[in-house]
């Protein structure tokens, strides 16, 4: 049996599959299939043990021996006789029965687990005139059995005992414990702590507890396998036990952990409670990591970087959720002023476990690059991922625009609380609500069927309700992001009526769109005046990755007016990556470079964009490198598009393009024409000064926003301009064909 191949079931806590799938195939499991708060696999007994003993985020290891129908007590038992058990318990053994499920055959567990256990003993007692005994503590043999409906599964347990017991705390103190270890090893892991130690940065948990985050990050750094203490596990009193293979193992594992106790880098834990410090340290003594891991009794209001001490790193904290200090009030204090003291980590990176979204605005963070949906035992928790930036990082950042409303955290507008009536609010939610998703249903479709992972859910259908509502799914996690954009009312509207349905509409989109309301990001777009232009809004880059066709690509929903991607523009990206294939393709007004990305992919044979603003085109360039596209063939322009195509145009010796996207914004700063620039009023000398960089046989796309926009063809006669705009507009927003202008232009 050693060398067989078997079928396995590894349990972990929801929202850590993909974790552990990753673990599983890191450690030669095959047929790896995440499922419900767990992962199935298969592989040879020694695959089974490897995780038991290797992986960090598992609850426990389970060897399917059957599965049967079973509608009555009566058929339970029948089905859990059939098993050969005398392969796998001796009659002197001990075993243990645990019963989980909803089944119609049984209505109370503890009897489920009795009608199991007896079949497990009469078959023993049959074949050798004794029985084995029960022991619900360390059985040589435990027993799952998981109803579904009719259906049952009998399993061993491998692990025995469950996996986040590593061994370094005393008995009685696990039940206190207020994380479990395989949850923290999750939350190291989702911070991507083993990349940060590996390069050498350090750790610090200001509110540690009894130290599981300290020992389980200095376990991950120095390669210790999270089992190598325990001394029990469900499989060695087991008669299929393969005590050689498991030996092997040990030994492999007690070598790890030698050679990469060199590599932990410096790891603290610090809380106020002399208590909990104590414990941490004796924690972090059966852990054998004494030397390496520092525990201080300190608060959190006193932390802060060490004179001269690692200048990178990651801050992890689980802090209280309501329970330690009760009053929410209190706790927002304590949130308040752990983010101040965070936000003098500069260049480090900072891991938040929260149950309570009311919480995380305390903190005064600005938006996280990442959150995790987990469970802590039965509490619904999520992880706040936050890059603290350098003062060099901090002081690139384009000051915020002026007139433009600091915008709230994600999840609800400025003042909403957390329990809202939306009916009470406004009674003419329902509509909303309804006509939401009727557009989700219908668009969903099409979206399913062209592949469509961003695209306008909702655009300003109901006149109330003047909103634009896009859907983003991240590339990786598959995570959903609502990005709600609402228009200023009009001055002829009651702002407190537009408030109210703009919080009413908050209150549902997480419901109807089936997303939490922390990945839900409002923005409000005032109109602006003069040389305003619409700029940055907040203090945070908060970047996620989506796809668009092959492309992957990164947007940011919560800082600037704009995310990044013009949904509109779709079509028309696609339709420029088909006519620049094998071709020179020129970007003009890039803005974050999708266009060029998607003509890079489609095999342009060189590409330039050119846009004034140093955030886009440094965004352009990251868009490119995360397709893995660099090297001299693409070049990326910081300057004045307008002063940039005179001067090109004036040199004979520049490069003419074969293809060439115009994209202007319809209003503009600039040096020429006055200082202001505007599509309407300027857009024929535009179109001389970009068709004038055309190879012979060249094409420009010319695209605008101006909803008002009007062609003066006859100012250009020795241009041919088709409006192909019908054929631009993506299939989200034939409900609002207006959305921007697009003409191809070539040479008559």
């Amino acid at each position: 049996m050693a060398t067989d191949v078997l079928d396995f079931f590894a349990t972990c806590p929801p929202g850590t599959e993909h974790l552990l799938g990753d673990e599983l195939r890191a450690l030669r499991a095959a047929r790896v299939r995440p499922a419900r708060a767990g992962v199935s696999f298969s592989g040879s007994l020694a695959v089974a043990y490897s995780a038991c003993l290797w992986s960090r985020v598992a609850s426990r290891v389970l060897m399917p021996l059957t599965s049967f129908q079973a509608g009555s007590a009566e058929e339970l038992y029948l089905g859990a006789r059939s098993i050969a058990w005398t392969d796998h318990i001796s009659p002197d053994g001990t075993l243990a029965v645990d019963f989980g499920g909803d089944s119609p055959a049984v209505t109370n567990t503890m009897f489920g687990a009795m009608k199991v256990k007896d079949a497990i003993v009469d078959v023993i007692r049959d074949a050798h005139g004794r029985r084995p005994s029960v022991d619900t503590t360390r059985p040589d043999v435990r027993v799952n059995v998981r109803a579904r409906g009719t259906k049952v599964t009998i399993s061993l347990d491998l692990s025995g005992d469950a996996l986040h017991r590593r061994g370094y705390r005393q008995e009685g103190e696990q039940a206190a414990a207020p994380l479990k270890e395989n949850l923290a090893a999750a939350v190291l892991l989702l911070a991507d702590w083993p990349k940060i130690a590996r390069a050498g940065g350090a750790f610090i948990d200001p509110m540690c507890g009894s130290g599981t985050l300290p020992i389980e990050a200095a376990w991950i750094a120095g390669d210790v396998a999270p089992g190598l203490l325990r001394g029990y596990f469900g499989f060695t009193g087991w008669l299929g036990h393969d005590a050689e293979s498991w030996h092997a193992l040990l030994d492999e594992a007690d070598e790890r952990a030698e050679a990469g106790r060199a590599a932990i880098p410096p790891i603290t834990g610090s809380d106020i409670d002399p208590k909990m410090v104590a414990l941490a340290q004796a924690n972090v003594g059966r852990a054998g990591l004494l030397r390496v891991v520092t525990i201080e009794r300190r608060a959190a209001r006193d932390l802060a970087p060490v004179p001269g001490g690692p200048v990178k790193g990651l801050i992890a904290v689980n802090p209280p959720y309501g329970e330690r200090l009760g009053q929410i009030d209190e706790l927002r204090v304590l949130y308040a002023e752990l983010g101040e003291r965070l936000r003098g980590f500069l260049g480090w990176q900072a891991a938040v476990l929260t149950s309570s979204p009311q919480l995380v605005g305390a903190l005064g963070m600005a938006a996280p690059s990442a959150f995790h949906d987990l469970y802590n035992g039965t509490i619904s928790v999520r992880l706040l991922r936050y890059r603290i930036p350098t003062l060099e990082q901090a002081a690139a950042m384009p000051a915020p625009a002026a007139d433009i409303p600091e915008m709230a955290w994600p999840g609800a507008p400025a003042g909403a609380t957390a329990a809202v009536d939306p009916s009470a609010t406004d009674p003419g939610v329902g509509a909303f609500a309804n006509r939401l998703r009727k557009d989700v249903k219908h668009l969903g479709k099409w979206a399913r069927r062209t592949d469509t992972s961003c695209w306008r859910v909702y655009d300003a259908d109901l006149p109330d309700y003047s909103l634009a509502i896009d859907l983003y799914h991240e590339a990786d996690s598959g995570e959903r992001w609502v990005h709600v954009a609402e228009y200023e009312a009009p001055s002829t509207i009651d702002p407190a009526r537009a408030a109210s349905r703009v919080a009413s509409a908050m209150a549902v989109i997480p419901d109807v769109l089936d997303v939490p309301p922390e990945r839900v990001v409002l923005k409000v777009r005032k109109r602006q005046k003069g040389a305003e232009q619409y700029e940055r809004m907040a203090d945070d880059r908060h970047f996620i990755v989506v796809r668009e066709g092959q492309a992957r690509l990164l947007v940011n929903l919560a800082d600037y007016l704009d995310t990044g991607l013009f949904l509109d523009h779709r079509s028309t990206r696609a339709m420029v990556a088909r006519l620049a294939a094998g071709k020179r393709f020129l970007n003009l007004f890039a803005y974050t470079g999708v266009a060029t990305v998607q003509a890079m992919l489609a095999g342009a044979l060189t590409t330039t964009s050119v846009d004034m603003s140093a955030t886009y085109t440094d965004w352009a360039r990251r868009n490119a490198a995360l397709n893995g596209i660099a090297g001299p063939s693409h070049g990326f322009v910081q300057a004045d598009c307008l002063e940039w195509m005179v001067q090109q145009a004036a040199d004979p010796a520049a490069q003419r393009y074969d293809v060439i996207f115009l994209d202007p914004p319809t209003f503009s700063n600039s040096k020429r024409m006055d200082g202001v620039f505007e599509v309407q009023s300027h857009h024929v000398e535009l179109l001389h000064d970009a068709t004038a960089l055309l190879a012979p046989d060249g094409v420009l796309i010319f695209s605008t926003n101006n909803r008002r926009f009007m062609l003066n063809a006859e100012a250009l006669p020795e241009l041919h301009m088709e409006d192909i705009t019908a054929s631009t507009i993506p299939e989200d927003f034939v409900r609002n064909p207006r959305i921007h202008r697009c003409f191809r232009i070539v040479r008559s």
